[in-house]
């Protein structure tokens, strides 16, 4: 992820204010902004399958699923943070913004060439200051395998390999086998 080239300094307020009207989504990290690339076949796939069977199961309950325009704010050390997740939920009666989250519950993210890094170190990181977040998911894109971070567990990873696999959402109580995650992937 590289900063916008002769980027200076960006409020929060001109951020926020600017990034409805872009045709590129943006990540904020400390008044610099990151143009995010769009993501694969594979990667949308992975993310509606989630998105829809976490949406399903939440139904009628107090928890929303967001997926991949939806920020979550956060402030560390003093700087404000805005990312985009690929899969968002919320079950917190104070997360009311139209456009992000501060009080998420389990956050996803599919994992591609150009975010893994970030995703697996950056990000890990600062998710785990969120006081509300109980499960941080990475999901691969190119194999069936998800790592779970779980407050629970001291953010200890937890990887499921195979096709074959269920795997459990303990923040939420959803069981879902791996190739129902990645149904209409992998031929």
């Amino acid at each position: 992820m590289a900063a916008l080239v002769g980027q200076a300094f960006l409020s929060v307020e001109d951020y926020l204010a600017g990034e409805p009207l872009s045709p590129v989504r943006h990540e904020y990290i400390g008044g610099a902004v990151y143009a995010m690339a769009g993501g694969s076949r594979a990667h949308n796939r992975i993310a509606v399958n989630l998105t829809a069977a976490l949406d399903a199961h939440a139904r009628g309950g107090p928890c929303e699923v967001f997926v991949n325009d939806l920020k979550v704010r956060l402030l560390i050390q003093g700087q404000d943070i805005f990312y985009y997740p690929d899969v968002v939920l919320t079950c917190d009666p104070r997360d009311g913004d139209p456009f992000f989250l501060r009080f998420p519950r389990l956050i996803i993210e599919v994992l591609s060439d150009t975010t893994e890094a970030t995703d697996r170190r950056e990000k890990l990181l600062a998710y785990r200051t969120i006081p509300t977040l109980e499960e941080y998911v990475l999901v691969a894109q190119d194999r069936p395998e998800i790592t779970f971070f779980r407050r629970e567990d001291g953010w200890q990873p937890l990887v499921v390999r195979g096709a074959d696999q269920v795997v459990t959402f303990v923040s939420v109580g959803l069981s879902l086998p791996l190739a129902e995650v990645y149904r209409r992937v992998f031929a």
